[in-house]
C-alpha cells in the first residue's frame, strides 16, 4: 500500500516491517482489524491499519460499509507506545534497542 500525506510517502513494498498486532478475530468476522508498524529509510514510523465493515477502518460508502485500509503516521514516542502496548519485550528493544531494569 502506498499512500502520500503532507506531500511524504509511506509506502509498505519499501518500508521495513517491524510488527504486528490483531484482534484475532477470523478475517471473514467484520470485526477483525490488524495494525502493522513500518519504519521508512529516514527513520519515520508509520501503521498500516485494516479492518471489517464495524471496525474504525471501514470504509464508508453512504450507507454501506465495507473493509478498509490505512496510513497513520506516528512520532517515535507514539512508535514507542504502540509497540509498548502490542509487541514483546524483544521485539520492542530490537527495533528501538535495550532500556534499562
Amino acid at each position: 500500500m502506498r499512500k502520500i500525506i503532507n506531500n511524504r510517502a509511506y509506502d509498505t513494498k519499501t518500508a521495513d516491517w517491524l510488527g504486528i498486532y490483531t484482534n484475532n478475530l477470523p478475517h471473514s468476522d467484520f470485526r477483525f482489524f490488524e495494525e502493522v508498524l513500518y519504519r521508512k529509510k529516514n527513520g519515520e514510523f508509520f501503521l498500516r491499519c485494516s479492518g471489517g465493515a464495524l471496525t474504525k477502518y471501514a470504509t464508508v460508502c453512504g450507507d454501506n460499509r465495507g473493509w478498509g485500509d490505512a496510513i497513520q503516521v506516528l512520532a517515535e514516542t507514539e512508535a514507542k507506545m504502540w509497540a509498548e502496548t502490542h509487541l514483546t519485550g524483544e521485539e520492542y528493544e530490537e527495533i528501538f534497542g535495550k532500556v534499562e531494569e
